[in-house]
């Protein structure tokens, strides 16, 4: 016992372990020019006698993305180490400079190394053209399934850029189909089909039977979740022949609805993963691609009231969302008893329960149902659940004067005030929003820009550049948005400088969006004796009030930003501070000292594009764009493609993803720790 007892009391050591790249006094300087945007003095390392400069200095030019750079990469697609050539690549990649592709189609003809060819698969998928998509399948033959792999990355890169084609479609179920294709290949493959745009006909004359196929019996979730999605857009295209189901359905007697062979198409399949998947993110993916129309209502609708009442707050949130968007012939009064009698759900799904239930229900019905939101208002605990209730309001302008009350009163709350605003907004693209309150809503959103939060101050200016709102431009409109934006402070308030700026080039008709002024504000230097003060490993103890979750940093692709999220942790900026930003099967979000998510640390950083990519439990850091990331991070739930490359990872979750999945929108950070090692 005295030994456990002075094992528990004793003095925690720095952490040791393994250091990380840049105790190399050169990898610093790459690493220095990096964040200093200077590709001139990067470029010189891409031809020195050590490979790994050779390749840091690739993976440096990644995060700049200087076209300027591409001539000095491309000689290091056939350079004799495979960890620079795919160095190489994925900086090519990163660039997406379309004049690298005859040289990537040439280097996947003579490549030998499998991870390599993914690599510059990838890299040529991020830099076709539409003109140029057809190199994609005109360098590889599907020999084998790393060949299969890397052409699925290819055609996904180019699809997640919006390019594909019937043969690109027809070549994506092709390799789909491919046996023993690794997970990740298969992910690739069904994340580029469910990124299809404008060929749906195309996609399920060549890919229904497979994507059948695949969301029922794949074993990854993520491929199941994609399959999903896309099996959504043939359900609205060719809907089944649906069950006949009542529409008397209660979201707590209901089993779980019983899928027909008869009606094994789309519709039925999405209907069977919604209420049967084993994964709730698959439940979740086909609870959102569920089809609406009128031969498949019925089926739609009882899956989604029995995940109301059987399913996760992630599920349940889902399920309110498609009855707010989608629901045929449900009463108001219905709707919100079942806000009512779901004692268990999150208030987050109540509240979208009671907003569906006002944008539903009858002009009578509406009266009763605002007030009593308005009556249960003042007693919402928290400023989460305030701006849920608010978010309600927004579907009746009969609650405009609440709403505005709320959005301006003395002493508020930024997150009730930034909610309350963007309420009005919503209120006013409501059809119904009466003439006679036009004046009243531009008056609102004068007060908001001279009032200056960053929150309102970005509804206000999107709601300005809206020519739906306002069809002719306001000189007075334009004069108040500019003396907004000369108030704001950068680098600290850079989201909102653009959103007032965007705002400007749209109502001054601006041939070209104006540059931001990062490229003169101050920037966050990195601080190199801490990066040197991380070693490999180290672990980071987030404790919240779901529980707890623990993250292993990654100083070597994110040193900047392993840096200063080490120095607020030390400094305990975020203690007591919350998840503000809960995307179902996407990203937990938090880290805001104002809580709204238009919070910052006094600086910004540049960014890192490390070579990693978003699988369930990356952390990375939040931006409005290149070179804005500061203090906020985020969480994801799954494979997320779309991000990749596009927002750095600086850490990723190693315990406790458990409780990342119980996570919800005002849910606490308690305290963020470094784990000592002993």
């Amino acid at each position: 016992m005295l030994l456990l007892l002075a094992a528990c009391t004793r003095t925690p050591r720095p952490s040791v372990g393994p250091a990380n790249k840049y105790s190399d006094a050169t990898i610093r300087q790459i690493g220095t020019a990096q964040d200093e945007r200077n590709t001139a003095a990067i470029l010189p390392f891409l031809t020195n006698a050590n490979p790994t400069y050779r390749r840091e200095a690739a993976l440096a030019l990644a995060s700049v993305q200087a076209p300027a750079a591409v001539p000095g990469l491309l000689p290091l697609l056939r350079d004799p180490e495979p960890s620079v050539r795919r160095a190489a690549a994925y900086a090519l990649g990163q660039t997406g400079d379309s004049t690298a592709v005859d040289s990537l189609r040439v280097r996947i003809l003579k490549e030998n190394d499998g991870q390599v060819r993914r690599y510059v698969h990838e890299a040529l998928g991020r830099t076709v053209t539409r003109h140029s998509l057809p190199e994609l399948w005109r360098v590889e033959t599907l020999t084998d399934t790393a060949r299969a792999a890397a052409l699925a990355w290819g055609l996904s890169r180019a699809a997640l850029r919006g390019f594909t084609s019937p043969e690109s479609i027809r070549l994506t179920v092709l390799v789909l189909n491919s046996p023993k294709l690794p997970t990740r290949g298969r992910l690739a493959a069904v994340t580029g089909l469910s990124r299809t745009r404008g060929l749906d006909a195309d996609l399920a004359r060549l890919a229904e039977t497979t994507l059948l196929r695949v969301a029922v019996k794949d074993r990854s979730y993520a491929v199941r979740a994609a399959a999903a999605t896309t099996l959504g857009k043939l359900a609205a295209l060719a809907p089944t022949t649906p069950a006949s189901l009542p529409l008397t359905a209660t979201a707590t007697t209901e089993p779980a609805p019983t899928v027909r062979k008869a009606a094994a198409g789309p519709a039925a399949v999405l209907v069977r993963l919604a209420t049967k998947d084993p994964d709730y993110r698959v439940r979740l993916s086909a609870i959102r691609a569920l089809p609406f129309g009128p031969e498949t209502y019925a089926d739609s609708r009882k899956a989604v009231f029995y995940a109301l009442s059987h399913d996760r707050a992630a599920v349940a949130l889902t399920a309110a969302e498609w009855l707010l968007a989608h629901a045929k012939g449900e009463s108001g009064a219905s709707l919100a008893a079942l806000a009512d009698g779901n004692k268990q759900a999150s208030v987050r799904v109540r509240a979208a329960l009671l907003r569906a239930a006002v944008r539903h229900a009858s002009p009578a019905a509406r009266p009763s149902l605002v007030e009593t939101i308005e009556k249960r208002y003042p007693t919402a605990p928290t400023v989460y659940e305030k701006g849920f209730l608010l978010e309600a309001l927004s579907e009746d302008p009969a609650a405009f004067d609440f709403v505005r009350t709320e959005a301006f009163a003395a002493g508020q709350s930024p997150v009730v005030a930034g909610y309350a605003l963007g309420s009005l907004l919503t209120m006013r693209r409501v059809a119904d929003f009466p003439t006679a309150r036009h004046a009243a809503f531009a008056a609102a959103m004068r007060q908001a820009l001279a009032g200056g939060d960053v929150a309102q101050l970005g509804t206000a200016a999107e709601a300005l550049a809206d020519a739906k709102l306002y069809p002719e431009t306001q000189a007075a409109d334009v004069t108040a948005l500019r003396q907004a934006q000369a108030k704001l402070q950068l680098p600290r308030e850079i989201e909102a400088w653009q959103g007032v700026q965007q705002a400007l080039d749209k109502l001054e008709k601006a041939p070209k969006p104006t540059p931001s002024p990062l490229a003169t504000a101050q920037q966050h230097p990195i601080d190199w004796a801490v990066v040197q003060g991380v070693p490999l490993g180290q672990q980071v103890r987030l404790r919240t009030s779901k529980g707890i979750i623990l993250l292993e940093l990654k100083p070597n692709e994110a040193p900047s930003a392993v840096a200063s999220f080490v120095t607020l942790i030390n400094r305990k900026f975020y203690d007591n501070l919350y998840f503000h930003r809960v995307v179902p099967n996407f990203v937990a979000q938090g880290g805001d000292p104002r809580g709204d998510g238009n919070g910052s640390a006094p600086y910004n950083l540049r960014s890192e594009f490390g070579d990693l990519r978003y699988e369930e439990g990356s952390v990375g850091l939040a931006s409005a764009g290149k070179d804005t990331e500061s203090c906020q991070f985020f969480i994801t739930y799954t494979s997320t493609p779309h991000l990749d490359g596009r927002y750095p990872i600086f850490a990723q979750v190693v315990g406790g993803m458990d409780v990342v999945h119980k996570l919800e929108i005002g849910d606490q950070i308690l305290s963020v720790e470094l784990v000592p090692v002993f």
